[in-house]
Formats: C-alpha cells, sequence, structure tokens
C-alpha cells in the first residue's frame, strides 16, 4: 500500500520526521509532495524545493530512503484543479496524511482514506517559529535533525532569513 504526505517543510523538522515515520507505519512506501514547489524564495517560503528535498535526504536513514519518493507539488488557484495535477505528479496511493482540513475534504471525496497526523510537540515545532529563532539569533538547532541542521549551518540560513 503506498501513502501520500504533503508539506511545505520550510524548514524539515523533528515533527515533519515524525510525520515519516508515522506514515511509513502505515505504509510499503511514502510519497512525499513538497508544496509550494512554484513559489518563489521569500520570507514564508525561505527554501527551494531542491533545498526542502536535500534537508529530508539528508535527515532520514537509510531504510528510510529506501521506502521514500520525493516529488514537486506546485500551488495552483484552484483546490480541483491542485488535486488533479498532484494525480499527473505522484504515482497512485491508496491513504493521504494530513491535517489540513481542505485537503481532508477533497480527497475524503474522493473514497482517499485520509489519516490525520499526531502532532509532535506542536507550540515548539514549527517552521514559522524555527526560522524566527534562527533570525533572533536564539537555540533552534535541537528542533530539526541533524542533518536539516548541518544543511541550514552550511547555507548560512540566518543570513537569508535576514535578508527576506
Amino acid at each position: 500500500m503506498n501513502g501520500l504526505l504533503i508539506g511545505r517543510f520550510q524548514p524539515f523538522h523533528l515533527g515533519h520526521l515524525e510525520a515519516l515515520k508515522f506514515a511509513l507505519s502505515k505504509v510499503d512506501k511514502l510519497w512525499i509532495g513538497l508544496g509550494s514547489s512554484n513559489k518563489p524564495i521569500e520570507k514564508n517560503n525561505p527554501f527551494s524545493a531542491e533545498e526542502r528535498e536535500q534537508m529530508i535526504l539528508s535527515s532520514v536513514d537509510g531504510s528510510m530512503k529506501e521506502r521514500i519518493s520525493i516529488y514537486f507539488i506546485p500551488d495552483l488557484d484552484n483546490h480541483i484543479k491542485w488535486i488533479e495535477k498532484i494525480d499527473t505528479i505522484v504515482p497512485k496511493f491508496d491513504i493521504i496524511f494530513s491535517n489540513d482540513e481542505l485537503t481532508q475534504h477533497l480527497y475524503s471525496k474522493r473514497n482517499i482514506q485520509v489519516v490525520v497526523i499526531p502532532f509532535l510537540n506542536r507550540n515548539s515545532l514549527s517552521g514559522t517559529k524555527i526560522r524566527n529563532l534562527i533570525i533572533s539569533d536564539q537555540k533552534w538547532d535541537d528542533l530539526v535533525p541533524q542533518g536539516t541542521r548541518n544543511f541550514l549551518t552550511t547555507i548560512n540560513a540566518k543570513e537569508r532569513l535576514k535578508n527576506l
């Protein structure tokens, strides 16, 4: 059985890693959709789809890498067209993992099983919060996996975020 998990992962953090592990406990293969892949780099989307892919791949172990595939999912203004576009990008799947109400509603109408992902420490594990901690020079590195931490340090994420 195959599943789909769509997220922006701006940046990929420990909550996202737990969501991947949760989804992988329910399916054989997991398609990861990098949402907003067509958006330019800006304050709320500071990392490109390729950079987010790199964060994920550098943060998961080999057994997880064997079971995931990453796809770039563009934003569209029309929700029905967005779902149809996903069908042209991602291979067939039986389950979608999502906490987004609109995504849940759209897929439930298509007879795709929708599974809610348990949140891990949602108060501190949010991309917005982590980006703000980086900008303000506060402790953030314990909120992301080692691979993401290394990536953000290498690209000087603090400087990028301040410039946006």
